[in-house]
């Protein structure tokens, strides 16, 4: 998804990786590698005794492992709903060498391709209505699902979003969302949802706008998203969860550059919601599958 970092953190990784082979009894795996932001992840096929599996490689600075991120995968096999199509964790190992913490990650092989290898889609592609209908039925599953994990702060919202989108938001509903939900994160034409280190609560509408947003580049695709997803997306409701989305990738476009192609269309979106009128602000309101209202905590930037 990201370039490969520098030789250093490359030879790093792949030392790593091939301790991981040891300590799961496996071998690598023609099919390249896919690297996450600054190389802090390294995935791919591997080849166990029976079967092929995925690998994916986790590393942190020693004392700077655990957290939202680094327990993700691992709470997402726990607690999400078996509805929601995943690949299934089967193994997890975790070691720290010269000053990093590691953790290896062992996943079912899922042999259907995500739909792009970059999270913003620049081709169209041609998904069969079952896959949309699979895709809402997962996304639903997913949001009736309780968790104390955060996906989005509000902190975050409160201070990021009137800073990038000019908005003040109001009335913020909670949901429980994949978190980064983009078009190499999901798999077609047979559905897989892939990469759950961000999962928990954000605002309604938040994963469909993303979803939205990353598909900009291919105005048909954009449009379908709306569609399926329009009782989210443009509705009061779901006003917050755009805007957060938005707020979010022109944020990271200084330092990610499918993020800076992709900002001046964010902006433009930005400009059809401004000219859409916003729900009546009100107080902050957490969502449970009881159907009950809860101030939600404080919480720090993401």
């Amino acid at each position: 998804m990201f370039t490969a970092p520098e030789p250093a953190v490359r030879a790093r990784m792949f030392s790593a990786r091939d301790h991981a082979y040891a300590l799961l009894g496996l071998a690598g795996a023609a099919g390249g590698e896919v690297w996450g932001f600054a190389g802090r992840t390294l995935s791919g096929a591997a080849t166990a005794p029976d079967n092929p599996v995925w690998l994916r490689l986790v590393s942190d600075p020693v004392g700077k492992e655990g957290g939202k991120l680094w327990e993700g995968p691992k709470e997402a096999e726990q607690h999400a709903p078996p509805a929601v199509p995943r690949p299934r964790l089967i193994g997890l190992r975790d070691w720290s060498a010269d000053g990093w913490a590691y953790r290896a990650e062992l996943y079912e092989y899922v042999s259907t391709p995500p739909v792009s290898q970059s999270p913003v889609l620049r081709h169209d592609v041609e998904l069969p209505d079952t896959w949309w209908h699979d895709l809402r039925q997962a996304l639903d599953h997913l949001s009736r699902t309780p968790t104390s994990r955060e996906a989005v702060r509000e902190q975050y919202i409160r201070r990021r979003v009137p800073e990038f989108t000019g908005v003040t938001p109001g009335e913020i509903t909670w949901t429980t969302a994949h978190g980064d939900l983009h078009w190499a994160n999901l798999t077609g034409p047979e559905l897989t949802l892939i990469d759950w280190e961000g999962w928990g609560t954000a605002p309604v509408g938040y994963d469909a706008a993303n979803l939205y947003l990353h598909s900009l580049p291919v105005p048909g695709l954009a449009e379908r998203v709306r569609k399926e997803f329009a009782h989210v997306l443009g509705a009061p409701a779901g006003r917050v969860g755009e805007l957060t989305a938005c707020t979010e990738i022109l944020q990271a476009a200084a330092r990610v550059p499918f993020y800076a192609e992709l900002a001046d269309g964010v902006r433009q979106h930005l400009d059809r919601l401004h000219a859409t009128p916003a729900a009546e602000p009100g107080s902050a309101r957490r969502f449970n599958p009881a159907g009950r209202s809860s101030p939600p905590p404080e919480r720090a930037n993401r």
